[in-house]
C-alpha cells in the first residue's frame, strides 16, 4: 500500500486505494511495486504477495509477447500513453480479459515508475462473444449460418490446397418438410429442424462445419474427406434418423435428400465457391428425385 512518504496527499493515497478498478505502480520494467486493492481481488491474492513480482508473471503465455514489446515501446517514448487488452491470470490459473493504461512517470531526481490502470472487461467480451457468435449462427438450430458456412468453406479450400487434401460438401434437403408446416403447425415444425441439427451435428468431425443455410436446407463442409467418406456419413445420418424427430411424427419419420460435391486437393485454390455448392445442389435434387421413384 502507498504511504504519505511517497509524496502523495491522503486523498491521492485513498483515491489509489479504493479505486474501483485495479492500480499499480512499477518499474519501468513492470514490476509491482505497489498494488491497490482491486487488483489484489483481481489476481487473488494480497498486496504484501504481489509485490516485486512482474506484471509478465501474470499475463496470459500468449500475450506475453506483445505485452513485452509493448512495454519496450513505452520505455522508449515515456511520456505516452499505452493502452492495450490481454489476458491476465489469477492465482487460482483463472484467466481474465483485462484492459490496461500504462503511462510514464518522471519526476526530477526521482525513479522513473509506470502507473497501470488495469480495468476486468469480462462482461464486455462475453456481451461481444455472444453478439458475435449470433451473427455466424443460425439463431434456431444454433448451426452456422450461410456467412459462417462460406468462410469455413474457404478457409477449408485453402488448407486442402496446402496441405495437397481434398474437401467435399454435402448439401441436405428435409423430404416433406412443408407438409409437417401445413399439417402441424410451424412451432412443431421448428422443433424438427432443431431435433435434426441435433442428429446432424452427433455424426460428423469436430473438423467438419454443419450449417443451415435456408428453411429446412443443411450444409456440411467436409475437410480432408473424399466421396467415400462422404458418403459414409450420409449412411450414418440414415441411421441416426431412424427414430422419430417428433413423437407427433412417430407413423411418418423424416426422411432427407443428400448431394455431395467432391474438390480435388490440385484445384482447389482455383475452384469458384460458387460452382461447388451448385453441383452438391444438382446431386442433392438428384437424389430427391430417385427417392421419389
Amino acid at each position: 500500500m502507498l504511504d504519505p512518504s511517497d509524496g502523495l496527499s491522503a486523498s491521492q493515497l485513498v483515491g489509489f486505494e479504493f479505486a474501483p478498478v485495479g492500480m499499480a505502480v512499477t518499474s519501468t520494467s513492470g514490476v509491482l511495486i505497489h498494488v491497490n486493492g482491486a487488483l489484489s481481488r483481481l489476481l487473488g491474492d494480497q498486496p504484501a504477495a504481489l509485490r516485486g513480482r512482474s506484471m509478465i508473471d501474470f499475463t496470459h503465455p500468449d500475450d506475453v509477447p506483445a505485452a513485452t514489446q509493448s512495454c519496450v515501446d513505452l520505455n522508449e517514448r515515456r511520456s505516452r500513453l499505452w493502452r492495450h487488452e490481454c489476458r491476465l491470470v489469477r492465482v487460482t490459473g483463472e484467466a481474465v480479459p483485462v484492459r490496461v493504461i500504462t503511462s510514464w512517470v518522471h519526476e526530477r531526481d526521482e525513479v522513473d515508475l509506470l502507473v497501470m490502470v488495469v480495468d476486468d472487461i469480462s462482461e464486455r467480451k462475453a456481451i461481444e462473444a455472444h453478439l458475435e457468435h449470433r451473427a455466424l449462427h443460425d439463431s434456431l438450430t444454433g448451426l452456422a449460418n450461410r456467412r459462417l458456412f462460406e468462410d469455413r468453406l474457404r478457409h477449408a479450400l485453402d488448407r486442402g490446397a496446402r496441405q495437397r487434401t481434398s474437401t467435399c460438401v454435402l448439401m441436405i434437403d428435409l423430404d416433406e418438410f412443408k407438409s409437417v408446416n401445413d399439417n402441424h403447425g410451424h412451432l412443431l415444425g421448428d422443433a424438427v429442424l432443431v431435433a435434426f441439427a441435433h442428429r446432424l451435428a452427433s455424426v460428423l468431425r469436430t473438423s467438419d462445419t454443419a450449417a443451415r443455410i435456408g428453411g429446412d436446407e443443411f450444409a456440411v463442409v467436409l475437410e480432408d474427406s473424399d466421396p467415400a467418406r462422404a458418403r459414409g456419413l450420409v449412411v450414418r445420418l440414415r441411421a441416426a434418423m431412424a427414430a422419430p424427430l417428433h413423437a407427433s411424427l412417430a407413423d411418418k419419420p423424416i426422411q432427407f435428400s443428400a448431394g455431395i460435391a467432391h474438390v480435388p486437393s490440385a484445384v482447389a485454390l482455383d475452384v469458384d465457391r460458387s460452382r461447388i455448392l451448385g453441383e452438391a445442389d444438382r446431386s442433392m435434387y438428384a437424389d430427391k428425385a430417385r427417392r421419389r421413384t
